[in-house]
């Protein structure tokens, strides 16, 4: 693994364990540097409207390979990463309504708000104006709806339990394979909150839609956008995905560093681009149609130039999106569990990590989406 960024990472060690916390097996990165291994954290015991679930499965996301290498700087360490979580629920609160033991949930980026803002309010949580949603993972406990020790980081997934306010939880219906619902809280979201937001979701005209990037966000992407009946383009730089790409749904493929290629699109009502690292977006914005939006998914922190003349024309839109609120992750959830849709999985435990890290780091050419097997990993 290739840590990134030594002189801004903070060392932020576990305290002693509180009266109001338990302790909790984990699997982290205990310093800048260092490989994962098993770690005991501190988890917030259960309060009135606090919700106890154990872990069964943890996807893997590449935003977990930035924050833990410290790819964006500012990384709290030790990290427990993790923000696709995936258990049943062992106890609930006093005043809690939404759940009862036993029931399968789900746990995505969203950790906490502030609950009182309009963007809260309006099931926005993701986000809330009062300094911004709380992270699963290395994040503060900014909010006061988390419990046990109020001046730690939160930690994420890998772990073997969570406890989480009700608000924040996502009901997985019955009979929904929970490994592979895991990655729908992440990669589902964040395909489903744009497309949901610029009317992919609730209309019945059928739209011209655009997946930069065919890794494990583009073809979750492309089969959300396939299974609410749209014509997905799928948008790479090289032809070795296009067989991937069709299979998935795809009706189209154009190869983004082929000229010829591009210049046979440029009716696309929305863009998807999930590249994660810099890059030329211009070429995307050709692609767009009168009133198109191309959308930024993939946490580029480096400035990109577009040419504004080409905007104006066609009254095209450069925008960008970030995960999803609560409604509308329960809302994916719902919809993938009725048409069947899931991203490709595979299950793996934590003595794999590094590698599974490395893999992510050079690319996810499978389109394959890594879930921990928690249970599994407990036992070795």
């Amino acid at each position: 693994m290739k840590f990134n960024n030594p002189e801004t990472a903070i060392s932020f060690p576990i305290p002693p364990c509180q009266d109001d916390e338990y302790e909790e097996t984990a699997w982290g990165i205990e310093n800048h540097g260092e490989d994962f291994k098993r770690l005991t954290i501190n988890r917030p015991k259960v309060g009135a409207k606090h919700v106890r679930f154990e872990m069964k499965y943890c996807g893997v996301c590449h935003s977990d390979v930035h924050l833990a290498l410290n790819d964006l700087g500012g990384t709290m360490y030790p990290i427990v990463p993790g923000h696709e979580l995936v258990g049943v629920v062992t106890e609930v609160g006093s005043e809690v309504t939404r759940v009862a033991v036993g029931t399968h949930v789900a746990v995505g980026c969203t950790f906490d708000s502030c609950m009182g803002c309009d963007m809260c309010e309006e099931g926005e949580e993701n986000y809330c104006k009062n300094g911004g949603h709380t992270h699963t993972y290395n994040d503060m406990k900014k909010h006061g709806h988390i419990g046990g020790n109020l001046d730690t980081q939160t930690f994420g997934g890998y772990s073997r339990s969570q406890v989480v306010h009700e608000r924040f939880i996502i009901i997985l219906p019955e009979g929904m394979p929970l490994d592979r619902a895991a990655p729908i809280v992440c990669a589902g979201i964040t395909m489903w909150d744009p497309l949901r937001h610029w009317g992919a979701t609730k209309t019945d005209k059928k739209m011209n839609i655009g997946i930069v990037g065919v890794g494990g966000l583009g073809t979750m992407g492309i089969k959300l956008a396939a299974g609410l009946g749209h014509t997905v383009t799928a948008i790479s730089t090289s032809n070795k995905k296009k067989e991937l790409a069709l299979s998935k749904g795809a009706e189209n493929y154009v190869v983004s560093t082929d000229a010829k290629s591009r210049s046979q699109v440029n009716n696309l009502d929305l863009i998807l681009n999930t590249i994660p690292v810099a890059h030329d977006i211009q070429p995307y914005i050709e692609m767009l149609g009168t009133n198109g939006t191309l959308v930024q998914l993939g946490l580029v922190g480096t400035p990109s130039p577009i040419v504004p003349f080409s905007l104006c024309m066609n009254r095209k839109s450069v925008s960008g999106s970030l995960v999803g609120g609560i409604p509308a992750v329960q809302e994916v959830i719902d919809f993938c569990f009725e048409k069947n849709i899931y991203p490709d999985t595979e299950l793996i435990d934590t003595s794999q990590l590094g590698d599974v890290y490395d893999k992510l780091e050079s690319g996810n050419d499978g389109g394959i989406r890594f879930v921990i097997d928690i249970e599994k990993s407990a036992a070795m």
